[in-house]
Formats: structure tokens, C-alpha cells, sequence
């Protein structure tokens, strides 16, 4: 189990606690808040806890509130990257896989991948980046936007919890 190395979940208050881990979940801070409601004790001060206690809750989540949570996430490598309008974490996320390295070409397919996937879907494209390259994101958009919708809808909420743990993990 890991700890958090700059704080201690179970000490905080609720405001305190929602306020440091509400974009965990991309602009929903509503999964931290919910997170908080179901008591504070020692086991959250583990990472794998507190991700499991807040994926669960995302999980358990209606159909509306989890589809307005995956669209709260930005295209990859899309209008909101390019113009510097990323939250910190996805500015970095995207960095990290080099995106922002995207020749003219890769540029112009992500924005086409981007714009197929979201009128099949209705929703964006989401992948935990983290170790990935922009060659392997985009063979994976590639191989995705075959998926049925409810296939898609299923591993966007993975993607997320993925994405989740990775930002829970920089805490």
C-alpha cells in the first residue's frame, strides 16, 4: 500500500478535502465530496483505498452524472491543448506522452479521430496516458472507434479511474 507523501486524507477537513482532491476526477469535484460523506478514517490515508472508495463511487454513479464526467475530460491533443486551456494535470498528462511533440500530420489525424469518435459516441475520447506515446494513442483511438457504444462508455469509466490513480499517486 502506498502513502500519501503531502498530505493525510483522514485529517482533513471536508472543505480541505475537497479542495485537494476535486480535480482528481477531472472538473467533477463531486466524487470528492462524496468520497469525504463516507467517513474519515486511517484507511484513506492509502492511496489504493481512497482511489477504490472514489472509483467506486464514479462506478456506482447514475448513467447522466458518469456521461457528464467523461465529458468534463478534453480532447486528446485537441483545440483545448493547443490553446493552453488544459488543467494542470492534463497539461502534463498530455506533455508526458508527448503529444505536444505531434507533427502537422498527427495533429491533423488526432483532430480527426477526435471529431469521428465523438459523433459516434457522443463523448470524448479517454485514455490514461501515462506511459503511453502519441503513436500508441493514436493506434489505440484507431482500434477503439470500432467498439460499440456501450463497450466505449464502459472503458472510458476504466480510462478514468486509471487517470484517477495516476493523480492520486502525485499526492
Amino acid at each position: 500500500m502506498s502513502t500519501f507523501q503531502t498530505l493525510q486524507p483522514s485529517t482533513l477537513s471536508r472543505d480541505a478535502f475537497v479542495k485537494a482532491f476535486a480535480d482528481i476526477y477531472e472538473h467533477s469535484p463531486w466524487v470528492a465530496e462524496k468520497a469525504f460523506d463516507l467517513g474519515q478514517d486511517a484507511s484513506i490515508d492509502q492511496i489504493e483505498t481512497l482511489h477504490q472508495r472514489m472509483s467506486d463511487i464514479l462506478l456506482s454513479a447514475d448513467h447522466a452524472s458518469q456521461l457528464a464526467l467523461i465529458n468534463a475530460h478534453p480532447d486528446l491533443a485537441g483545440k483545448a491543448a493547443v490553446q493552453g486551456e488544459l488543467t494542470e494535470a492534463s497539461t502534463h498528462e498530455q506533455a508526458g506522452a508527448g503529444i505536444h511533440q505531434c507533427t502537422a500530420e498527427e495533429f491533423q489525424r488526432f483532430t480527426e479521430l477526435n471529431d469521428a469518435y465523438k459523433a459516434k459516441f457522443k463523448f470524448p475520447f479517454i485514455m490514461a496516458v501515462k506511459g503511453s506515446n502519441r503513436h500508441q494513442i493514436l493506434a489505440a483511438f484507431e482500434t477503439r472507434i470500432h467498439n460499440p457504444v456501450d463497450t466505449e462508455f464502459k472503458c472510458a469509466l476504466a480510462e478514468i479511474n486509471k487517470i484517477a490513480l495516476f493523480r492520486l499517486l502525485t499526492l
